[in-house]
């Protein structure tokens, strides 16, 4: 059997997610809140104040999109990410946020051992899961040769210069960038004066909280796979950031086997581990992009070791028999209800 599913799973979480703090939140008596919508990252991004403020300023983070999706999207040609991954191995000046975000990453390759990588360009490329009817997989060899060249330790970093010591190894930055986006929005956002509302880049959910009266968001992690986008369970925040990384986002069906956007670095294939998802609850948004992968990758049992060596952070497991598998925090820092 092949089936192919489009990408519509981004689109029902940002449903769940207006269900529990969009529409249903109390409002502040004085104004209506600012909404603004629009497409990027290859994602509907979504952002919401619930202070007076002015328009304009919504207008500035969808700026501020712009801006960084020039900067670090691998498939735009004249980003730095690409000037750098054209290079062919010589050194490439590069902006202070792309370095800030690549020795981000890099962190994270660190800590997952490699599990994580963010120079998985080659391989992330051969793989088609937004067109792709037909369920074509990859030919061997090639995943074989793109797999030779993805090693976070050939990226080189001296000042604002970096370079590939393989010239054959490319970068891509889509499994961490949305955080750091989003972080870099609520620190203008405050600045400005901003201290309630929500800030959704394609699921990553930011908040700026309390709420106008002082209460939690309640946000849905997705039911996988649900059609309608159903909430399985919801997270109650205020100031944290809300991270999923899961197979039902991104996927085809192939022969009764799923294939997924989450790609094991060292086989090429996607990860074969008994989870259908991890969320990610902590601070910074940057950190629940890079932790949810690299949880991912680390399956349950490892995942689940990290999460609870790692101060104010909280993480919900999904595995295929469709249970919940919680860090301590969850239920007792975070409130958590589990809907079905």
């Amino acid at each position: 059997m092949k089936r192919f599913h489009y990408n519509k799973a981004i689109y029902l979480m940002l449903i769940t997610v207006f269900l529990f703090f969009g529409f249903g939140c109390t409002l502040p008596s004085k104004s209506e809140p600012l909404t603004k919508t629009g497409f990027y990252f290859d994602t509907v991004i979504t952002i919401t104040l619930y202070d007076n403020a002015d328009e304009t300023l919504l207008d500035d983070c969808f700026s501020m999109a712009e801006t960084y999706e020039n900067m670090f999207s691998a498939t735009i040609s004249d980003s730095e990410i690409s000037e750098i991954n054209q290079a062919k191995g010589l050194p490439v000046t590069v902006s202070e946020e792309t370095v800030a975000l690549l020795k981000k990453g890099l962190e994270y390759c660190e800590l997952s051992k490699g599990g994580f990588d963010i120079t998985i360009g080659k391989l992330s490329s051969l793989w088609d899961f937004s067109g792709n009817e037909e369920g074509v997989l990859p030919e061997s060899d090639a995943l074989a040769k793109a797999v030779s060249t993805v090693n976070y330790q050939n990226i080189n970093i001296s000042g604002n210069e970096v370079k590939l010591l393989n010239p054959e190894t490319a970068i891509d930055l889509g499994a961490i960038a949305k955080g750091y986006i989003a972080d870099k929005m609520k620190a203008f956002l405050n600045e400005n004066g901003i201290t309630s509302g929500t800030i959704n880049l394609g699921g990553n959910v930011l908040c700026l909280g309390p709420k106008s009266d002082g209460s939690h968001y309640r946000i849905g992690i997705q039911k996988p796979f649900d059609t309608q986008g159903t909430a399985a369970a919801v997270v109650e925040v205020q100031e944290e950031t809300v991270v999923s990384s899961g197979i039902y986002e991104r996927y085809f069906e192939r022969d009764d086997t799923i294939y997924h956007h989450i790609l094991n670095p060292k086989t090429g294939y996607p990860y074969d581990n008994q989870l259908l998802g991890v969320t990610i609850i902590c601070k910074n948004s940057v950190d629940g992009d890079g932790l949810s992968t690299v949880c991912f990758s680390l399956g349950l049992d490892n995942g689940m070791e990290l999460i609870e060596s790692i101060k104010d952070t909280e993480a919900v497991f999904i595995t295929k028999d469709y249970k919940f598998h919680c860090s301590s925090g969850i239920g007792t820092s975070i409130p958590f209800e589990e809907l079905n």
